[in-house]
């Protein structure tokens, strides 16, 4: 139940410069249908942020839901070749390719957002009903940004 203005505070006392309106929950993207299987138990989700001149990924803590203040990873878009984005079943998969490697991450899609119980990390409220989901108000926007990295 992290609210959106409370991400851009957190990255901003970081000393990042985050982009309004492309912040998405995302997942490390699963490699094979076993892990698939376990990460479907795995409550391991994070905030995918665009900033000035970095992606960065924020963690959530499994214990309690909140958002933490810190940035598990940090990608320079300089170093960034492309993003593919593809619809695979009920997510989107986003592929980013640097020069470090690839990173695949896993992201729901928005109509399904008010059924599914990871989206509740992206609702301003406990309670989800008619409360604002950041993460489905943001992701065309954000996808298509990534896509013209």
């Amino acid at each position: 139940m992290a609210k959106e203005i409370k991400i851009l505070e957190n990255l901003k006392e970081l000393g990042f410069q985050p982009v309004s309106n492309t912040a998405i929950l995302v997942k490390y993207d699963a490699p094979n249908l076993s892990a698939k299987i376990v990460d479907f138990f795995n409550f391991e989700y994070y905030v995918l942020q665009i900033c000035a001149t970095e992606l960065v990924l924020i963690p959530f803590s499994k214990m309690t839901g909140l958002l933490k203040k810190e940035v598990t990873l940090e990608i320079p878009l300089v170093t960034i070749s492309s993003v593919e984005v593809e619809t695979k079943g009920l997510d989107y998969k986003i592929t980013i390719r640097s020069q470090e490697g690839d990173i695949r991450l896993t992201t729901q899609q928005k109509e399904l957002a008010d059924f599914r119980i990871s989206s509740s990390y992206a609702n301003d409220s406990f309670l989800s009903l008619g409360s604002k989901n950041w993460h489905k108000e943001n992701l065309e926007n954000t996808l298509s940004k990534l896509k013209e990295i």
